[in-house]
């Protein structure tokens, strides 16, 4: 019921590029003609580009694409790349001499990883914009993914290795899904069956965030601010981009029911919302299948690696 992929909407491209060697990576979401978009951020330390444009007292409503990358903050560059490539593909914004795409993007912090002198730059974002395709069904430690790790609770020491997840569904006409890429600090856990997929381990005993906050093992201070999840929900109904910021926070739930804890000072997690306008759908039911697909999502990234 939840298997699927984000490019199951259709006409969403999706491209990933990755540095294996350096831990690092960047994922772009295409969007169709005529698509709006909102953002809806909760962790306390994002990194963000263009985020502000996303919200509902702003001009702009129709976006042209959607970076998650690696590289803190020096991972911002990416959305560059794929401006430039909508920009030579005559795609962006009319300004009348020319084109500005409009990408907003959101990053991850991955310098940890493998390699702290290694991020997207301007370079591999293009490269990940040539590379996307409405056909992409690929999950795990690909693109921004490529050096996710969550269950940080005890230290980045304890962390296991995650990526990029993704799922959808259909109901009647209208198709819900959602992409993810999950570097969290907290444990994972799927929503569906309460299986706990990714916490530490100490001498082959497995701790619950409880068990550890109970031992006084929890560490805040390694790893500070080193976390984030990042992730899309799309459909194919219509939405203004007031409701689709309603419905980004919604889809925040998904992360609740996956990841404990979550939205803490640590982490910067971010969602944006995206519609490709081509059906009626209510809020109700975009409200209720949203956060599902995207707790979907967060157990396939650990499922997929």
């Amino acid at each position: 019921m939840y298997s699927g992929h984000l490019t199951d909407v259709a006409n969403i491209a999706v491209g990933h590029k990755e540095d294996e060697t350096g831990g690092t990576g960047v994922t772009v979401i295409l969007a169709p003609e005529g698509s709006t978009a909102g953002v809806d951020v909760r962790g306390g330390a994002p990194g963000t580009r263009e985020c502000v444009l996303l919200g509902p007292t702003y001009a702009v409503s129709e976006v042209h694409a959607i970076v998650l990358s690696g590289g803190s903050a020096f991972g911002l560059d990416s959305a560059t790349g794929v401006m430039e490539g909508l920009r030579d593909d005559g795609i962006g914004f009319d300004v009348g001499v020319g084109v500005v795409p409009i990408v907003p993007a959101a990053v991850l912090f991955d310098l940890t990883y493998k390699r702290p002198d290694a991020w997207p730059d301007k370079a591999m974002g293009r490269a990940a914009y040539d590379a996307a395709s409405v056909d992409d069904k690929r999950q795990g430690a690909i693109g921004a993914g490529c050096g996710a790790t969550v269950a940080k609770t005890m230290g980045p020491a304890y962390a296991k290795k995650s990526g990029v997840g993704s799922a959808s569904m259909t109901v009647g006409d209208v198709v819900f899904s959602a992409l993810v890429v999950v570097n969290a600090f907290g444990h994972i856990q799927d929503a569906e069956t309460g299986e706990i997929l990714a916490a530490p381990e100490v001498d082959g005993i497995t701790y619950s965030v409880e068990e550890a906050l109970l031992k006084g093992a929890v560490d805040f201070e390694k790893g500070k601010h080193q976390n984030t999840t990042l992730g899309v929900v799309a459909t194919n109904g219509r939405f203004s981009k007031t409701e689709l910021c309603k419905l980004a926070s919604v889809a925040h739930n998904g992360y609740a029911k996956s990841i404990s804890p979550v939205h803490t000072g640590l982490d910067g997690d971010t969602i944006f919302s995206l519609a490709t306008n081509e059906v009626d759908c209510s809020m109700q039911l975009a409200e209720y299948y949203l956060p599902k697909v995207m707790a979907r999502a967060v157990a396939n990234s650990l499922y997929s690696v």
